[in-house]
Parts: structure tokens; C-alpha cells; sequence
């Protein structure tokens, strides 16, 4: 821990006297009902590449080094075990091949499938490991618990598009799901990268996990729009001759989410609402800010329904938890927990302090900080404290001098001038990172790289720094970060292959010209003006799309069409095809075909690989 500045070091020592590492309770339940490993080393696609390496976790079988937390590397011990295990009779999970489970609920003639991971590799390669050992049961429904891509992304792993099998989602599934991973998606897998060290090696020095899993596979993700839709508290649907009864719980882990309870198999699931880790309230990734006040309460709901009528409780990441006793307590706890630091960031944020005030002088109970799975491992106390205070109070922090602030290369370049020059600047960063001060000596090298990008001292300091930071950090996400920063700073960014996926395809015609929208260059297009009609022949449906002022603005219509420029008969995957750029050819058009083409010019390719902790 020689890498935390003084005040910092009294803090996690004063957290760490509350962990009991002889506590073996958290090691026995991952291994419990263990039904069969791996049948392979690896997963990989059909073009051969690797999407999922179990080897990968090896190193984990050894004693923490000095470049871990050893509260992270006891974590991620946990998360690296893989396999199919039994939760309780007729319900199995898929654990270790990927970032999140896969649960299957054995029904009167196949298997209920609720969460199929991030992959369709990793999901077929998941289910067939369960009919080896269970029987070749056919896929009789798919339950998505919620929106984020690793409870769907695997969904054509486990059953063919166009199959007659129940797809169940919570309401607004798909709204948020295209929402988070198409409108803002390039941002957040860019940045996504860092927040899950998708580009660090597994190893001592690199990735040792997310805290929520290990890591996120590299297979081809897949979304299919659900057919059942769960919309209230206590609505029960019999899927398979079992009996499901759901808890709805937007705007918690995700702004669509529930709960179920299996009444008949007294099991509870718990979706991503309680994990074995503190969440996030809003993802380094990026996301829309969580609402912790809620997400306690519905935890308190789920112990009022269910906790008295259920001998396990399992979610769609890490281990379960038996028992009637103990699951109340983990939940109550959990509750405990985002209860917690909502209520002390609205006191401290209501006497005046800042987000990052609070932040800094905030500290859990003692029995939450002795409670392992109340540890910062995914979110953090200090990024969720001051995501309640941006849900509240927004980016401003109060001060007019915040107002209007200078962007960062600019604002280098005159902290550096005041400093003395760039060596000035490098050598107080060395006399505080000698003193213990990594926080300080990352913000002056920041300004630094940033005023003096091409200088590889300043860039080489930085990344040592960030080393260091990442090596003494227990939540494994500011590991990724600071790791990911430090690679990037030497080496540059490495573009990351992506996967074509079937997103597209499940895009409703308002959130396929949603993303068209705002990838419109406003200024290039501030002087055009255009209207196009489309009609879809497969739908029934009509919409108008008009460029004006640099906005793209579409709706559904039933009037008029004569003035439109350009008039399209088709069908929405042609429509799919057209704004690839595939032209008009096969397709019924009346009207200039140029105002597609002068359309599809002022729009702007997103990038993928951005720079981040450079200019």
C-alpha cells in the first residue's frame, strides 16, 4: 500500500481492520454444487479468434503480489471459478464464461434461460456444457432481467431468430437497451475499454478482474426484442409449467430492471440489484446516474415479499447465497448500503460541500466496511458518492470560477507557464510522488501531457504514477483505468476489432433515425434544408424526416406527402440498407434521389479509438 498518500493509507487501514481473511464463507458457497468445469481451454468464434480464454485466470491460484489489493485479489479469486453448478434442485447457473452468469431453470419440457451473457459464443458454448450434463432440453424461454448488454447480447447463442419461444423483459427493455448501446454506444465502449481493461493483459502487473467478473468476452453480440412484457409488481407468468412471480425495479442497476421469485423452488433472484460487491450509481463507462434512494427501497421490498419464503438467493453475477437468515441479512446490508450514501451525500451536499468534499471525508459503518460484499470492487464509495451529488446538483459545483473554465490543454498550458515551464512542472510532480502524493502528482503530469504532449518524460512520469495508483487500488475498476491510462501513455491507442452485431436489426424505426440524428455535423448542414417521406410496406407506417438549421428532425405522419423532396416505398430492412449506404437500387422512389445522397454527406463517423489521457 506504499502507493496511497498518508491521509488515504489511515483510511483503508482503518477499512481493512473490519476484514476477516480467514472468513472462508465467500470461497465455499463459489464452490458449492459444482456439477462439472469447462469442457474446453478456450471459446472461440467461428473465424477462429479466442472470445473467451479460461486459462486466462490462472495466475490467480497464487498469493496476492505486491502490485494487488489483496481484498481485489481475493475478489477476483472468487469470480475466476467457471463451470456449471447447481443453485438448488432444477436450477443451474453458467458461471466463469463470461462477465455475468447465465441461470437455467429446468421447466416440464426443456429450460428457461434467463440471462444469456454478453456473447452467443459464450451462451451456446454455456448451454451446451449444461445439456452434457442434464439432458439435451430444448430452450423453452428467454428471461432478459434487464437492459445492459451482458444479460442479452448472448440471446442467438441459445435460440434461433424467428423461434416460437417467449422472449420476457422488463418494460421499456428495449428503449433503454438501444439507448445505452447504440445513441451514446462508441463513447462508452471507448471508454468501456478502460473501465473493464479490455486491453490490459491478464496478469499480476495488468487485469485481474472488474470485481463484478473477471472480464467481458469478445464474442458477437445479439439482441432480440422481447415478446412478454413484465410491467407490475406481483404479475406471474407460468413459463414452462413454472410459476414466476416478478418485482419490478426501474432505475436501480438499470433504468429497466426486476427481480423474480420462484415461489415453487422457494429461490429468489435478484437480477443485478444485490451483488456480491458495491455497484456503481453511475458507471466510469459512462451511463445515465442511478437513483440509490430507490434502489434501497426495492431492495426492502424484495426482503418484505420474498426473504421469508426463500431458501436461496442467486443473481446474474458472482456466487448464491443460502439460506433463509443470511440472504435477509445480505440484502438488508445491501440496503443498508446505497441507503447509506444517499442520505450522507444529501446531509453533507446540504451543508454546502461538494461533491468531491463529500467524497473525501465519507465512511462507511463498520459492519458495512467489514462486509465483503459491501466493498468497493465494481463501484466505488468515492465515484458513487459524487454521482448522487451530480444527480442532484448537476456538473456545477457552485463557484462562478467553475462557470467558465478553460478546456484542459488550454488550461495546461497557462498552470504550466504560472508553474515555472514543463520541468518545473515534472520536478514538484517527482517531490510529491516522493512524499506519498500520487493524487496530486497524477493532476500536475496531467497538465503536463497535456501542454507538452510530445514530451515522453511527462508522459513516462505519468504513467508511473498511474502504475502505482492502479497497483494499490481495491476497486477493480479505477485499477483498469489507471492501468489502461498507463499502457495507452506509452504505446498509443490500440484499435479494438469489433464485432458486427445483430443490434441494428432490433432498432425501431424512430431509434434508427434517432441514430442517424446525432450523427449529423450541425454546422456543415446549417444552410440545407430537405424533407424526405418514408414508408414502410412491411410496417404500415409513414414517417417525415426535414434538415433544417443543422437538426434532423423526424416523426410519424399520415399527411400529405406532395412536398416531399424525396419519397421512399420500402421495407425497414431495406431502410437498414439505405442508411449503410447501399443506395436505392430495388427500392420504389419518387422524387430527387440526390437529397438521400446530400442527406447521408453531412453525416459524421464516430471514433472509435479517441484520446483520452492525451490531448
Amino acid at each position: 500500500m506504499n502507493s496511497i498518500v498518508p491521509s488515504q493509507e489511515a483510511r483503508v487501514t482503518r477499512a481493512d481492520a473490519h476484514l476477516d481473511f480467514s472468513d472462508r464463507t465467500d470461497f465455499e458457497n463459489a464452490d458449492r454444487g459444482l456439477v462439472a468445469g469447462p469442457a474446453s481451454a478456450q471459446i472461440t468464434a467461428a473465424d477462429g479468434r479466442v472470445v473467451w480464454d479460461f486459462r486466462a485466470t490462472s495466475f490467480l491460484d497464487g498469493e496476492c503480489p505486491d502490485t494487488a489489493d489483496p481484498s481485489l485479489w481475493r475478489q477476483s479469486q472468487l469470480c475466476a471459478r467457471a463451470g456449471l453448478y447447481e443453485v438448488t434442485e432444477g436450477i443451474y447457473q453458467i458461471r466463469g464464461f463470461d462477465l455475468s452468469n447465465m441461470t437455467l431453470i429446468e421447466g416440464e419440457r426443456g429450460v428457461v434461460v434467463v440471462d444469456p451473457l454478453v456473447s452467443q459464443e459464450c451462451a451456446a458454448e454455456g448451454l451446451a456444457l449444461y445439456r452434457a450434463n442434464r439432458g439435451d432440453r430444448p430452450v423453452t424461454a428467454v428471461v432478459f432481467t434487464h437492459s445492459h448488454i451482458d444479460h442479452f447480447g448472448g440471446v442467438l447463442g441459445v435460440v434461433d431468430p424467428g423461434e416460437d419461444v417467449p422472449l420476457v423483459a422488463p418494460r421499456g427493455f428495449m428503449e433503454h437497451s438501444v439507448a445505452e448501446n447504440v445513441y451514446a454506444g462508441t463513447a462508452m465502449l471507448r471508454r468501456g475499454t478502460y473501465h473493464t481493461g479490455g486491453d490490459l493483459k491478464p496478469g499480476p502487473d495488468g487485469l485481474i478482474g472488474v470485481g463484478l467478473g473477471f472480464a467481458a468476452s469478445h464474442g458477437l453480440p445479439s439482441l432480440l426484442p422481447p415478446t412478454l412484457e413484465i410491467t407490475r409488481t406481483g404479475q406471474e407468468e407460468i413459463l414452462d409449467g413454472v410459476l414466476f412471480r416478478f418485482q419490478m425495479t426501474p432505475d436501480t442497476e438499470a433504468p429497466s430492471e426486476m427481480n423474480f421469485h420462484l415461489p415453487e423452488r422457494r429461490a429468489l433472484c435478484m437480477a443485478e440489484n444485490a451483488t456480491h460487491n458495491l455497484h456503481n450509481i453511475l458507471t466510469l463507462r459512462g451511463a445515465l446516474v442511478r437513483d440509490a434512494r430507490v434502489w434501497s427501497r426495492y431492495l426492502t421490498e424484495a426482503i418484505d415479499l420474498y426473504a421469508d419464503v426463500s431458501d436461496v438467493l442467486f443473481a446474474s453475477h458472482h456466487w448464491p447465497t443460502w439460506g433463509s437468515e443470511a440472504l435477509t441479512t445480505f440484502l438488508s446490508e445491501q440496503r443498508d448500503l446505497y441507503g447509506y450514501l444517499h442520505d450522507q451525500t444529501l446531509r453533507l451536499l446540504n451543508q454546502g460541500r461538494t461533491g468531491i468534499e463529500i467524497a473525501e471525508t465519507i465512511e462507511l459503518p463498520p459492519n458495512l466496511a467489514g462486509a465483503w460484499h459491501a466493498r468497493g470492487y465494481y463501484g466505488s464509495v468515492s465515484h458513487n458518492v459524487k454521482a448522487i451529488y451530480q444527480r442532484y446538483m448537476g456538473w456545477y459545483d457552485g463557484h462562478p470560477a467553475s462557470l467558465w473554465e478553460h478546456p484542459p490543454t488550454q488550461s495546461a498550458e497557462r498552470y504550466v507557464d504560472c508553474i515555472g515551464g514543463l520541468d518545473a512542472v515534472l520536478d514538484k510532480a517527482r517531490s510529491y510522488l516522493d512524499d506519498g502524493d500520487l493524487r496530486f502528482a497524477a493532476q500536475l503530469l496531467r497538465h503536463a501531457t497535456f501542454a507538452a504532449p510530445d514530451s515522453a518524460d511527462a508522459r513516462e512520469l505519468l504513467a508511473q504514477t498511474f502504475e502505482r495508483l492502479g497497483h494499490g487500488a481495491e476497486c477493480g475498476t479505477w485499477r483498469n483505468n489507471y492501468l489502461m491510462g498507463a499502457q495507452e501513455l506509452r504505446t498509443g491507442v490500440r484499435p479494438v476489432p469489433i464485432a458486427t452485431s445483430s443490434m441494428a436489426s432490433a432498432l425501431t424505426v424512430t431509434q434508427a433515425f434517432d441514430s442517424l440524428a446525432i450523427r449529423v455535423d450541425g454546422p456543415k448542414a446549417w444552410d440545407r434544408t430537405l424533407t424526405l417521406h418514408w414508408h414502410f410496406t412491411d410496417l404500415g407506417e409513414s414517417y417525415r424526416m426535414i434538415l433544417r438549421n443543422g437538426v434532423l428532425i423526424h416523426f410519424p405522419t399520415a399527411g400529405p406527402v406532395d412536398d416531399a423532396d424525396l419519397r421512399l416505398d420500402l421495407t425497414k430492412p431495406q431502410m437498414l440498407g439505405v442508411l449503410a449506404g447501399k443506395g436505392l437500387e430495388g427500392i420504389e422512389h419518387t422524387g430527387d434521389p440526390a437529397v438521400l445522397q446530400d442527406l447521408l454527406s453531412v453525416l459524421d463517423e464516430p471514433d472509435p479509438t479517441f484520446a483520452i489521457v492525451t490531448p
